[in-house]
């Protein structure tokens, strides 16, 4: 045995078609190391899980744990350089992150494979010698807490914590996990307390190589990787703590039979029904937990889902096992209301213990736990391939849930059947041990309680013991039935003859005015999978908010009243998708080809032969109703990064106009429309994987066969097939659209400089200089001045034109936000012209090697092929191209292309903002100005020109060309009078 290692695991469960090696040790200091050596890997990734969390925070000190987590990105006594470990990362075409959950706290980043072992090096350092620096320490909490406060309108964060502050007060369960400014520096200071030592006594307290789990990924062999962990990481301390665990549950005998009645923000309407269970990792060879979910969210015919649509009592169901932390858990079901299924909560759950009886009466069935054990067994087999920084951090989070030989396997295979199991979870589904939250507006004046880290306004009771007896009682309801046997369950996974000479790109197989087909046959994944696109492209589906609501309503009727019978496909791996877009109608279908055609042709029937339900019609507008009002509450970068677009694009619909829409809608409207949308089209597709080019075809004539002999479809003329512009911003223009949030306290700035349109040359002129401040900008807007949580730097690219955006979430006033933005963008002049050749050629090499990097997933791939399909661009070659002539590009020419567009002072900028300004209650909006308001403008910085009318801003102003495709897909036209 090697020298600081203790153990050596070699035979590791893996699928029969994963070609990666991989090797488990445990280190003589404890931690558990597992290897993953991949030749043909273009990135490398690692991540530490270290077995502890928010549950384990000092009583006085809410959100610790996670503030220790941002903390060790800014510096340890080796690289005391806060941003040392995120400029290296950049600089070498990578990333990291981390998150703290109730147990544990999991760091992960990817690099260029070259560059592996000195990332390795700089992260090793976060569990050796971080120095929690008092200056960072004083900043960076302003990044927690604003972190926070951008979770406060979430429904789920707001869900969660609710249920924490309503479990026992003696419990862990019940602290504050994120932490916010309160807790982590007013009330400390106001006791006393010196938080940067409680950092440093929880990190020497907890941060120990025995709970400490570190997976790699690289290309090097796993003798060099082996030699390269026991080297970096031999050195974390061993304090021989163990992990907490709490076999104790949260919610005890006073904590069930309670009803809650919760206020949210956004108007919805959602029941949740928990059912506290013990941790069931320790089965996860059985796992009953997921098989008893299965049962309970199934929504197939018979299902409870099915029964409760039937009584137009709700939209969906989703249930679901969790365990938040080591030693207990829930069993959870999540229903979406309707208007009138508000009004049955009681009826709802016990048609749940009505079909919980049902179970009962048949017994577990060891045909079904079969299925899913089949099914399971079958997505190990053919598993996709995911980006190295996701499976470094999932397979370092299993570390901790699984044997070391089963790391990779554990939460797939299922293969021990012991229906004592589930009788055993079983018997704590019931009505003396549920919890009930409903939540929905019309609680609002009934409420009593505020919680104190969200403001969650809500009512908590028992529950009417009349209504428990009822809920016991409940018998049984002859609707619901077991599922029936899946045949959508593949069998033939053989791979296809490859073609002679196959082209390396999609190529054009069929061309008429209806159809355009294009067709790559996977020569890369060998996976029995495949991809299919169609678009059924329409210029009535956006014409007008009308058409629009009527083009979203059609195809959200169609998948509600179709799902009950593809379920089953997407059981059985093949998912299904039908999307509303700007241009009409998008079918996708994509997982294991044996059975695709099948499938297709049934959405296909059943798009034909169409009827609109009565009832779910008004269930589902009403719903969209709400949706649209909804939007309120969307993040408010959410909102700058929609009015940017409603502001340039040629076509685009307010929340407003849409509303005003929904006025003419009627349901003979929507009958009518229907047809006229489905019977004058162009369908443009895309077909991708096993399949070879006969089959390929066959699809593409199933689907215009189809729809044909219902609709007798009408082409659509050439230039109805034409995508949608931008408006072209003139010279030296700056512009700003100020828009009001009344939900969050933070505010954002969306600043976007137009660059005009994409060609091989601007796209990587525009990509290398949004590289080369990526980091600085994060830096400097973030973690210097601290003027909020999410802060990005970014290329925006719409209807081919691109430019660069800034994009800041502030509780800062956007108008001082923006200036900041600015003094960092005239700041970069320097930055750019001081950057040594040897730094800005390691950047540009990192941007070549990062455009060059192979998608993981087909699917991926295939979306990235489609990108060029769907913009009418087809540049299948532009990767190729765009990195040959990016090894050209020298400092000068960035620097003139950031002269020329970027720069403060240039008569070629083309500027507009968004500043969504929150007058919400602590607002920005609300506040007084003071030095956080308004800072002083830069003498030469002009002064933006308000956009009063959208309207008449665009009637000023042309739009641009769109970018010719680069293969040439216009046939010539003869004109005649």
């Amino acid at each position: 045995m090697a020298p600081n290692v203790k153990e050596r695991i070699e035979s590791i469960i893996k699928s029969s078609r994963d070609r990666r090696t991989y090797r488990a040790l445990i280190l003589e200091n404890d931690m558990k190391v597992f290897l993953m050596s991949d030749p043909k890997t273009d990135k490398s990734a690692a991540a530490v899980n270290v077995g502890i969390g928010h549950m384990s925070d000092p009583d006085e000190l809410p959100g610790l744990a996670h503030f220790c987590e941002h903390m060790l990105f800014l510096g340890t006594e080796r690289y005391p350089e806060e941003n040392e470990y995120h400029k290296f990362l950049s600089e070498h075409g990578g990333s990291g992150n981390a998150t703290t959950s109730a147990d544990q706290t999991n760091y992960y980043f990817d690099i260029l494979p070259e560059h592996l072992s000195g990332a390795l090096e700089r992260f090793s350092k976060f569990f050796i010698c971080p120095l929690f620096t008092e200056s960072a320490t004083e900043r960076e909490v302003n990044a927690v807490n604003s972190e926070h406060e951008k979770n406060i309108p979430n429904e789920d964060w707001r869900l969660e914590q609710l249920d924490r502050s309503t479990a026992k007060k003696s419990h862990a369960y019940h602290k504050f996990g994120t932490g916010n400014k309160e807790t982590l520096s007013t009330v400390p200071k106001e006791k006393g307390i010196d938080v940067r030592e409680e950092l440093l006594k929880f990190h020497d307290t907890w941060y120990s190589s025995n709970i400490m789990n570190l997976c790699i990924l690289g290309k090097e062999s796993l003798d060099e990787l082996e030699e390269m962990a026991v080297k970096l990481f031999s050195d974390v301390k061993n304090k021989s703590v163990t992990s907490p665990s709490w076999p104790e549950h949260p919610f005890g005998p006073d904590e069930v039979k309670l009803i809650g009645y919760i206020v949210p923000i956004k108007d919805i309407r959602i029941l949740h029904i928990t059912f506290p269970i013990p941790d069931l990792y320790v089965h996860y060879k059985t796992n009953p937990g997921y098989y008893l979910c299965h049962l309970i969210g199934h929504e197939g015919p018979g299902s409870l889902l099915t029964a409760l649509k039937m009584k137009s009592w709700c939209n969906s169901l989703v249930a679901a096992s969790r365990c938040p932390a080591r030693g207990f858990g829930f069993l959870s079901v999540h229903v979406d209301l309707t208007q009138e299924g508000i009004d049955h909560v009681n009826d709802i759950i016990k048609m749940l213990f009505q079909y919980l009886n049902m179970l009962k009466v048949n017994g577990p069935q060891e045909w079904f736990f079969n299925e899913i054990r089949d099914i399971r067994g079958m997505n190990f087999r053919f598993r996709d391939i995911t980006t190295p920084r996701y499976y470094v951090s999932c397979t370092a989070i299993n570390m901790q849930r699984y044997p070391l030989k089963e790391v990779l396997s554990g939460s797939f295979l299922i293969d021990d059947w012991k229906p004592e199991l589930i009788d055993m979870l079983m018997s704590y589904l019931t009505p003396e041990n549920v919890r009930v939250a409903v939540v929905a507006k019309k609680y609002e004046p009934e409420t009593n309680e505020t919680e104190k880290w969200y403001g969650i306004k809500y009512k908590l009771e028992k529950i009417s013991p009349i209504i428990v007896n009822d809920w016991t009682e409940a018998g049984t309801y002859d609707c619901l039935q077991l599922p029936r046997k899946n045949d959508f369950i593949p069998s033939d996974f053989e791979l296809k003859d490859k073609e002679d000479n196959a082209p390396e790109h999609p190529v054009l197989v069929k061309d008429t005015p209806l159809t355009r087909a294009w067709f790559k046959q996977d020569d890369e994944y060998n996976l029995p999978k495949t991809a299919l696109r169609f678009e059924l492209a329409s210029p009535l589906a956006y014409m007008d908010p009308l058409t629009c609501t009527m083009t979203y309503l059609f195809v959200e009727l169609f998948v509600d009243g179709f799902n009950e019978y593809t379920y089953a496909a997407e059981l059985a791996g093949m998912a299904w998708t039908l999307l509303a877009t700007k241009y009409g109608i998008m079918l996708t279908i994509s997982g294991y080809n044996h059975k695709q055609p099948v499938l297709l042709g049934m959405i296909l029937d059943q798009m034909t032969k169409f009827k609109v339900d009565p009832t779910r019609y008004e269930i589902l507008k009403e719903k969209y109703v709400r949706e649209l009002q909804n939007l309120e509450a969307e993040q408010p970068y959410q909102h700058a990064m929609k009015f940017l677009t409603i502001v340039l694009a040629q076509a685009a619909w307010t929340k407003d106009d849409l509303l005003a829409g929904v006025k003419d809608l009627t349901l003979k409207s929507l009958e009518a429309f229907v047809p006229q949308l489905l019977s004058k089209l162009h369908i443009e597709c895309f077909i991708h994987g096993n399949i070879d080019r006969k089959a390929a075809l066959e699809l593409v004539n199933m689907v215009e066969d189809k729809l044909n002999s219902f609709l007798h479809i009408c082409p659509l003329l050439p230039y109805q097939m034409l995508r949608n512009r931008e408006y072209k911003l003139e010279d030296g223009c700056n512009y700003l659209l100020e828009v009001y949030n009344t939900v969050h306290r933070s505010s954002c700035v969306d600043v976007y400089y137009q660059c005009g349109l994409q060609c091989t040359q601007s796209n990587m002129h525009l990509k290398l200089l949004v590289k080369l401040l990526n980091e600085p900008c994060f830096y400097n807007l973030r973690t210097v001045e601290q003027l909020g949580y999410i802060v990005s730097c970014d290329v925006r690219g719409y209807g081919g034109v691109h430019g660069l955006r800034i994009i800041v979430q502030s509780n800062k006033h956007p108008k001082y936000v923006d200036q900041r933005i600015e003094v960092f963008i005239e700041n970069m002049k320097n930055y750019l012209e001081e950057l040594p050749k040897e730094a800005f050629n390691r950047i540009k090499e990192s941007l070549a090697s990062q455009l060059l990097e192979r998608p993981k997933v087909m699917e991926h791939l295939t979306a990235w092929y489609w990108g060029e399909i769907s913009t009418h661009q087809y540049h299948f070659d532009r990767t190729k191209v765009e990195v040959a002539y990016l090894k050209t590009v020298e400092k000068d020419n960035i620097l003139q292309f950031y002269n020329e567009f970027i720069h403060p002072s240039s008569s070629r900028r083309h500027k507009v903002a968004v500043h969504v300004i929150s007058v919400a209650e602590g607002g920005a909006g609300k506040r007084v100005e003071t030095e956080d308001g308004i800072s002083p403008v830069t003498a030469h910085l002009k002064e933006p020109k308000l956009i009063e009318n959208i309207t008449e801003f665009k009637s000023d102003h042309g739009l641009f060309p769109l970018v010719k495709p680069y293969i040439n897909i216009y046939k010539p036209t003869q004109s005649k009078l």
